[in-house]
């Protein structure tokens, strides 16, 4: 597999609605990660956080941490990693809709609704689309089940 292993797993974590999890995966890529690819790794940490914040009620937290992460992903082209980022930003976008319209510095009745939280696909370098589900993480990478 071209991608790795913490990639995969993270982006499976995502999927899972694993927040925290994916976050903590990623987060250990990007703090391995020395070239190009460490703003992109930042904006999905950053992502994952803005959909922990918000389905725990931080929606402060939630609006900030998002907009960080939009500003990091669209400075990378689509696809990015195999990722389609363009259509995760617009997915994102539509998730945070909502809280994105108050002009309420607390809102109260604004709630993450789990049919607007986005997934993710990857593809390979030929453009097949990797089954994140049968991706653990293995000691010695990705490994499928």
């Amino acid at each position: 597999m071209p991608y790795p292993a913490q990639y995969l797993q993270g982006l499976r974590l995502f999927n899972e609605e694993e927040f925290f999890e994916s976050h903590e995966v990623l987060e250990e890529l990007w703090g391995e990660t020395l070239d190009e690819r460490r703003k992109f790794y930042q904006g999905l940490i950053q992502a994952a956080v803005s959909l922990l914040h918000f389905g725990n009620g931080n929606l402060g937290g939630a609006r900030k941490v998002y907009t960080s992460s939009r500003k990091y992903l669209e400075g990378y082209p689509s696809p990015y990693e195999g990722l389609d980022v363009a259509k995760l930003i617009v997915d994102m976008q539509f998730c945070f809709q909502e809280l994105l319209d108050s002009t309420e510095a607390y809102p109260d009745h604004i709630v993450l609704r789990d049919e607007r939280v986005p997934k993710v696909e990857v593809r390979d370098e030929d453009s097949l689309l990797i089954d994140l589900s049968t991706i653990e993480l293995g000691e010695h990478g990705p490994e499928e089940e």
